[in-house]
């Protein structure tokens, strides 16, 4: 298997693969080109798991067995970046914004913010007819995928550490390229309104991103992993939304 296809999947999933992984300053920012593509593959699993769930278990059951089996297999690694961005939102001032982030342990802004944002995407799972709910499973890991490799270079890094490492190995054609292709698979999947979804769900990271690269100076490796968290979570909320007005 291709090195960085190897450290890619090991570090975006608990799946194990064999082979050897690429290694070096910037590797996994070299290796953000398959993102997307974890993205899609993940979708895919849990599209079909979905299916399956639906036969067995009433809407709001399933969706709670399902985004369970969506965090596990990725390992909580976004939702632990967005409890950090969210605690250090408590730090007086930059530098002690930083320093609650490196800290290991979940404050109170982070415990409040993983809950919130777990019952918001459960609640817009079940509400989703079963039709809508396959689409958007398939289309959201693509999209909180795409989001650091389209706005992580709009930002500088704040210090070294793996945030930085990431965006100084990471091309700036990845993100136009899977944007395209972001697109495309939108348009197949909810017609005139997935260009629409993806943009929302972007334009909502990159305020985000914005917003927390002005108290942070810069983005950290917990800011690219709340984006991917964000931009799945809005992509879920606006197909819910949509499904409820009979326009997917």
């Amino acid at each position: 298997m291709i090195p960085s296809l190897v450290l890619a999947v090991r570090f975006l999933t608990i799946v194990p693969v064999p082979g050897p992984e690429a290694a070096g300053p910037g590797a996994l920012g070299r290796a953000a080109w398959w993102f997307p593509v974890i993205g899609l593959a993940l979708g895919g699993a849990l599209a079909l798991a979905d299916r399956a769930l639906l036969l067995v278990c009433p809407p709001l059951l399933g969706a709670g067995l399902l985004l369970s089996m969506w965090k596990i297999a990725t390992g909580g690694i976004h939702l632990d970046g967005l409890a950090d961005c969210l605690d250090g939102l408590g730090g007086g001032d930059r530098a002690r914004r930083l320093a609650i982030m490196k800290d290991g342990r979940i404050g109170s802004f982070g415990a409040v913010g993983l809950v919130l944002s777990l019952v918001l995407a459960v609640a817009a799972l079940a509400e989703m007819p079963s039709g809508a709910r396959g689409r958007v499973l398939l289309l959201a890991p693509v999209t909180g995928r795409l989001a650091p490799l389209l706005i992580g270079p709009c930002f500088g890094p704040a210090g070294g550490g793996t945030g930085a490492s990431f965006l100084a190995g990471m091309s700036r054609l990845a993100g136009p390229v899977w944007l395209g292709a972001a697109i495309a698979l939108g348009v197949w999947l909810l017609g005139s309104w997935g260009p629409a979804v993806i943009a929302g769900a972007l334009l909502a990271v990159w305020l985000w991103s914005a917003f927390l690269a002005r108290l942070f100076g810069g983005l950290t490796g917990d800011v690219l992993g709340s984006q991917v968290e964000l931009g799945e979570l809005v992509v879920l909320l606006a197909v819910a939304a949509l499904a409820h007005r009979g326009l997917i």
